[in-house]
């Protein structure tokens, strides 16, 4: 059995990137999301290992302070999310390719972990101006937490150049071919 390869998907908030890695997923590309792990109480009935390793603060600070993690990140006092590095490569073992979608701190540090055998893809809105109308338009959020999610937008574009490769998300179904198109290739070496 080959051994996998690893994924990296990262974007701003409104790009497009959950959209087009469902898509992927029905592509035959034996893709799986890598497991990650989250400080939070499961919702609902989410289950230890399968949607996440659900660990208490002080758990996933011991996994931290071990180095278990490929990347993590604090979102709000003691709620962690992060990739563990084990579960990753269980994954791989098993012939998996493993798909991770985490911020873009994340995917540098995922990509130099893996190296050659991971593609980091980032990506893009067309500009700042038509990813503020895609957030507007989903209605979801207010004005305030849009400007911060524009915000956010602009530190993440600036780690663009650092990635393997760059989609600008303008029309769906031509990123679309053409992030199917670099996985494929990436894939088949």
């Amino acid at each position: 059995m080959n051994k996998g390869k690893v994924i990296i998907f990262s974007a701003p908030s409104g790009s497009g990137k959950s959209t087009i890695i469902n898509y992927l997923m029905t592509k035959g590309l034996n893709l799986h999301f890598s497991i990650s792990a989250t400080s939070r109480p499961p919702r609902g009935r989410e289950q230890h290992g399968v949607e996440y390793f659900f660990l208490s603060p002080e758990e996933f600070r011991q996994h931290i302070t071990a180095g278990k993690f490929l990347e993590y990140e604090e979102v709000y006092k003691d709620r962690y999310y992060g990739t563990l590095k084990e579960q990753v490569d269980k994954q791989l073992k098993a012939g998996e390719n493993v798909v991770c979608d985490v911020d873009v701190l994340g995917g540098c540090n995922i990509k130099h972990h893996y190296g050659e055998e991971a593609i980091s893809l980032f990506i893009q809105p067309p500009s700042i101006n038509a990813l503020r109308k895609r957030l507007e338009g989903r209605g979801e959020d207010s004005l305030e937490i849009i400007e911060q999610r524009i915000e956010r937008a602009e530190f993440e574009l600036s780690f663009a150049p650092k990635f393997d490769q760059i989609i600008i998300n303008d029309d769906l179904a031509t990123a679309q071919a053409e992030t199917l198109a670099v996985i494929k290739t990436f894939l088949s070496k």
